[in-house]
């Protein structure tokens, strides 16, 4: 029995990493509950959110870039093309919001597209694609380009989509840049520093196989605890919940299908060479699609809080848990495949 629930844990660890968030939620909520310590409560996911996951983040980030040479990191075709499909996608729902105005429901679901479509792409996909033999230096191009690019569109379009006083371009550019680049730049920074000035120590922290990895997955529980906790105390009526869980999963299938398609047509040979990968079609779809399809939610569920309806944060809780659930399938078939 006891075999068979490791060798469970071990094929599925993406649901069993979620499935823990779950339950460290129920554990949360029922303790601070019986104790009636609701500012404890608090702390904890202040902890949480401010201070665990940012520091695992940091850590997974910087194990994934020591792999990483700064010349291999190049603009390829594809990442043009998929750029400038996830401005467009935003700017279309942009103004289909814009043009919703009459109709509350419908204005709200143009707006969880929006976010969809123009939140980054998370900084733990260099995990992802690594596991599923993609191009870490194409993602991480990919990651470092979208972020700049998000930076710069979206304080164009959300004033004008949900107008709020003392927002302007500028206030707007400033927050999300001191949102989005600190924990991109700095373990990017610091791979490279330790690259060329710590060999030694590059080579020892290389040696701890899927390091990164695991400690994604520690960081996934965090962050479904959180997701479990946006999804549950919003005030929100079942009928628009369901609206935005089905505009998060059609929003999230799109983009990876459309990451795949690209990455399928644009593919790049020599990014192919550079990961030592035989099959650069391949090489390139895996990374595409992990590229537009695999979300920093946290940064979507912040955003729709500060920028836009506060009700439409639960679509960024939504999308986490989708778009880790194709992960987990696309983990268990690279696994099938060996």
């Amino acid at each position: 029995m006891i075999k068979k629930a490791i060798e469970f844990a071990r094929t599925w660890k993406l649901p069993v990493a979620m499935i823990c968030g779950v339950v460290l939620y129920v554990i949360l909520e029922s303790v601070t509950a019986a104790l009636g310590i609701p500012a404890e409560r608090e702390t904890a996911y202040d902890v949480v959110t401010h201070f665990m996951q940012p520091t695992l983040l940091f850590a997974m980030l910087t194990l994934s870039f020591l792999k990483i040479r700064p010349r291999d990191l190049r603009l390829h075709r594809w990442h043009v093309v998929l750029l400038s499909v996830q401005a467009v996608l935003f700017i279309v729902c942009a103004l289909a919001a814009m043009a919703c105005r009459e109709s509350y429901i419908g204005r709200l679901a143009f707006e969880s597209a929006m976010i969809c479509f123009v939140c980054p792409t998370a900084t733990a996909s260099a995990v992802i694609v690594q596991k599923l033999n993609g191009s870490l230096s194409g993602i991480v191009t990919y990651i470092v380009l979208c972020n700049i690019m998000v930076t710069v569109l979206s304080p164009v379009f959300l004033p004008l989509v949900e107008p709020q006083n003392g927002m302007t371009f500028l206030t707007e550019l400033i927050m999300i840049m001191r949102k989005v680049f600190p924990l991109l730049l700095c373990p990017l920074f610091l791979a490279f520093a330790i690259r060329y000035f710590a060999p030694g120590l590059m080579q020892i922290l290389l040696r701890i196989r899927d390091m990164a990895f695991y400690l994604w997955l520690v960081a996934l529980a965090l962050a479904i605890m959180v997701t479990v906790r946006t999804i549950i105390e919003s005030s929100i009526d079942s009928g628009l919940l369901a609206c935005f869980a089905a505009v998060s999963l059609v929003c999230c299938l799109i983009q990876f299908w459309v990451g795949r398609r690209i990455g399928r047509k644009f593919f790049s040979t020599q990014e192919a060479e550079n990961m030592k990968c035989d099959d650069a079609v391949r090489c390139s779809e895996i990374t595409a699609a992990q590229a537009f399809g695999q979300k920093n939610t946290i940064f979507a569920i912040w955003m729709a809080l500060v920028f836009l309806n506060p009700l439409t944060s639960v679509v960024g809780g939504f999308y986490s848990i989708w778009h880790n659930v194709i992960n987990a399938w696309q983990l268990k078939k690279q696994k099938e495949s060996k």
